[in-house]
């Protein structure tokens, strides 16, 4: 492998830790005794951010560089894990570094998938990539199962539920100095992209349509990251195992299934009705509140949840690809369903609705369902 690839698998491996929010939730809404809406705050504020800064992310990466954009939202991300690692932080203080990280990742996010072409060899930008995405979500599963193993970890225990931002830390330091001494010659864009330019193509059904589907896929993905370790705490597992069989195991499996598409040819519409039919799948057996089928419903949801975002990213650009750069940070500003859709989730969970608040997963799936079975002009 290219040595300049690794610093930015590096930068992807911390772009998983924002998926760690959703299930520290849970410690943090015990450790502030707050409601369960007031405790998914933490992936809302990690997830707007991604609504107000990816189309301004775009525009800031054609000034400084997507090197320079990846350095300054490490170095956001720097700040925002060391407060917590350093002081224990009101609850409005924790929520501010929270939406610092969101927007750290944000930059991340943005400047990753592009840099990635500049620092590949010929012909291995779209390996180097899948490979990037499967790395990610090793960040994600690894950064979810550390957020219950800190409570039993003689190391961390001591901090409780602040454990986990010193390996954060740690990990944003380490990515922002192998990035920074990396020595690359970036391409750049004839024409800068344009928030007005942007937002226009959401006048065309088909961009519409597709964004509508990543806000409602990342919306989704986020709920089972919130609260698959309290599901499986109300069918009696024990916490390690919770943390071990929910958020972790959901993704492992999606790490999988990224690197099994980054292995294989496909045709990216049948890969996407093959995907969403799976998450589907895994969905509907997390809503029957059947214990045999939660752990079944966790793995084919994560390797039904693993492409829907390159897939239907590829299906989107492959429409209009001379507008690449425009629908990118589109596609990047959807992301803020994970702010919003984990909330209807939660507000579910909170008027005692535990197994029912599944329907909201549900809900987003069978809509990519039947976006990834229409026609060539309309996915």
């Amino acid at each position: 492998m290219n040595k300049k690839v690794f610093p930015i698998l590096l930068a992807f491996l911390v772009m998983g830790i924002a998926d760690a929010m959703g299930p520290m939730a849970s410690a943090v809404q015990e450790n502030y005794s707050i409601s369960t809406v007031m405790a998914t705050l933490l992936s809302f504020f990690v997830f707007i951010a991604f609504a107000v800064f990816s189309v301004p992310g775009g525009l800031l990466a054609t000034r400084i560089g997507k090197k320079n954009l990846l350095l300054l939202g490490l170095g956001l991300n720097i700040v925002a894990m060391a407060v917590p690692t350093f002081i224990e932080p009101g609850y409005a203080v924790l929520l501010s570094c929270i939406f610092l990280l969101g927007i750290g990742t944000t930059f991340l996010q943005v400047a990753g998938n592009p840099i990635m072409n500049d620092v590949s060899d010929e012909g291995k930008y779209s390996r180097n990539l899948a490979l990037a995405q499967g790395i990610k979500g090793l960040g994600s599963s690894a950064s979810s199962y550390l957020v219950g193993l800190v409570l039993i970890l003689p190391l961390f225990a001591a901090m409780g539920w602040r454990g986990v931002f010193p390996v954060f830390l740690v990990l944003m330091t380490l990515a922002f100095i192998f990035v920074a001494t990396l020595k690359i010659k970036e391409t750049k864009a004839d024409v800068p992209p344009g928030l007005g330019s942007s937002l226009s193509l959401l006048k065309e059904p088909v961009f519409a349509l597709a964004v509508v589907g990543i806000f409602l896929y990342v919306g989704a993905e986020v709920c089972m990251a919130r609260f698959l370790k309290p599901t499986l705490d109300g069918f009696g597992f024990t916490s390690d195992k919770a943390a071990l069989f929910g958020p972790t195991l959901f993704f492992g499996s999606l790490t999988v299934g990224r690197l099994i598409a980054g292995s294989i040819n496909i045709n990216a519409r049948t890969f996407f009705r093959l995907s969403a039919a799976l998450g589907l799948v895994g969905v509907v057996f997390m809503l029957t509140g059947i214990k045999v089928l939660v752990i079944p419903g966790v793995i084919l949801g994560g390797l039904g949840f693993a492409n829907i975002w390159p897939m239907l990213f590829a299906i989107t650009i492959e429409e209009k690809p001379e507008r690449a750069s425009e629908l990118s940070g589109l596609m990047v500003m959807a992301i803020s369903g994970g702010a919003i859709v984990p909330l209807i989730m939660g507000k579910l969970v909170d008027t005692g609705l535990a197994a029912f608040a599944y329907t909201v997963p549900v809900v987003c799936f069978g809509y990519l369902l039947m976006l990834s079975l229409k026609g060539k002009k309309t996915a």
